[in-house]
């Protein structure tokens, strides 16, 4: 159904995508300060690209795939379904993960100089926030890759979307692993590595799904693409982009992602 090229070139956008928390730990670890409001408006961006594809392009594929195949009323039913059932895929995981380990609560590299630094506290919650960041990343790269896999062009888009979301994520691993152990090798390296859960998820999810591969198959996957791309972008991203700077700057970055969006797919209609 797909070619090696389709599939290496999925995998290689959800690779990039997974490792940019290695970009996140480089800011973490060679920068004075953060640059907050690059990071609303790129936060904000992510997320307009994410809720744009999703409910524009990536469900509408899904319910055209399983309209066909079930008709009207039940392929709409399905759709849905499939779609709520992603976002209550990643909310349990995203609930599993006690608060305190959250990758996704703002952290900032100038806030390092007023923590307590016992070590082992510090180096705990590096390496637990590494854990909960892999856990979260294992659907995303699910996510990135099935979108990919289905459309190159849709897939670059998601994958930089993705990119973006993950830089926060290496900062929030690294900066407390540094400060515990005075490694910054150790901190990029553990950092970076917590971004390969997203080319596992591609992997697995080839391995497993790939096999039974089907247009339903593929209206329901995408389905819970959307609905795992929307929570994210709600939950996660949104929320980060307004702590990391001004209510406008995020709002700023949510149109901007959105409009640059809607002006690719229509470049590639």
């Amino acid at each position: 159904m797909y070619s090696t090229e389709d599939i290496i070139i999925a995998f290689s956008l959800t690779l990039f995508a997974g490792l940019s928390t290695g970009i996140g730990s480089a800011i973490a670890l060679l920068a004075k300060r953060t640059n907050t409001r690059f990071l609303s408006i790129a936060l904000g961006f992510s997320a307009g690209v994410m809720i744009y594809v999703s409910f524009v392009e990536i469900l509408a594929k899904a319910r055209i795939e399983l309209m066909d195949a079930y008709g009207i009323t039940k392929g709409s039913w399905v759709t849905v379904l499939a779609f709520f059932g992603g976002i209550f895929l990643i909310a349990i995981i995203d609930k599993l993960i006690p608060s305190i380990e959250n990758p996704h609560e703002v952290k900032r590299v100038e806030d390092m100089d007023h923590v307590d630094h016992k070590r082992k506290k510090l180096a705990r919650m590096g390496l637990m926030t590494a854990v909960a960041i892999a856990i979260h990343n294992f659907p995303e790269g699910l996510a990135t890759f099935i979108a990919a896999l289905s459309d190159p062009n849709l897939g670059i888009a998601i994958a930089v979307a993705v990119a973006i979301h993950n830089i926060p994520e290496g900062i929030a691993v690294s900066v407390p692993v540094y400060y515990a152990t005075g490694s910054r090798k150790r901190a990029f390296w553990l950092s970076f590595a917590s971004g390969l859960a997203e080319p596992v998820g591609a992997l697995v999810g080839y391995l497993v799904l790939m096999p039974f591969m089907s247009p339903v198959m593929f209206g329901v996957l995408f389905a819970i693409v959307a609905g795992i791309m929307v929570f994210i972008s709600l939950d996660e991203l949104l929320p980060a982009a307004e702590e990391y700077g001004e209510h406008h700057y995020s709002i700023y970055g949510l149109i901007a992602g959105m409009a640059v969006m809607a002006l690719s797919l229509l470049l590639f209609l």
